[in-house]
């Protein structure tokens, strides 16, 4: 399958949007967003979004359009970790026009966000937006332990604990 053009995609979501009449809102939580904080040639073979109110709806518009997407309307459960309390408040506004708003996660978030998966990928994804955007390591201790306190008692945790630990300490260059 062939990496997605983030602008055929934008259009396909704009063209979804228009077609409703109604402002959509998504905020890209994947590869795709990564050209918004600064990373150029990372590709990507699907939209990782969350959305409100209208999931099903543009699940089934992607599918016919051929775009492969996780769509969610709470991205915080897209794991046993939650995402820290505020993402959704934090989101920055990348694209805005008169039915369709895109937004991506607050650096600190979108880092959060990649650790709970902690592939290599998303181990070097975090790096680079910590990074291009000056995060501390205090930032993304506070931001993990907001995130752990949100989410459900699980052996999950003491996971996440350990691979922000060793993310951060990758970060100092231990």
């Amino acid at each position: 399958m062939p990496p997605l053009d983030i602008d055929k995609t934008l259009n396909i979501l704009r063209e979804f949007a228009r077609k409703r009449r109604k402002k959509v809102e998504l905020i890209l939580v994947g590869g795709l967003a990564l050209g918004y904080y600064g990373l150029k040639g990372r590709h990507t073979l699907d939209i990782d979004a969350e959305v409100a109110k209208v999931a099903e709806p543009l699940i089934n518009f992607l599918k016919l359009k051929r775009l492969p997407a996780d769509i969610g309307e709470n991205f915080g459960r897209w794991s046993t970790i939650d995402m820290p309390t505020g993402y959704r408040r934090r989101a920055k506004v990348v694209l805005k026009d008169k039915y369709l708003v895109i937004k991506v996660l607050h650096p600190v978030d979108f880092i959060i966000a990649k650790l709970r998966r902690a592939s290599e990928e998303d181990f070097q994804d975090a790096s680079f937006v910590a990074r291009k955007n000056n995060i501390s390591t205090s930032q993304i201790r506070k931001s993990a332990e907001s995130a752990v306190k949100r989410s459900p008692k699980d052996t999950s945790l003491f996971i996440f604990k350990k691979t922000v630990e060793i993310f951060l300490k990758q970060m100092r260059g231990k």
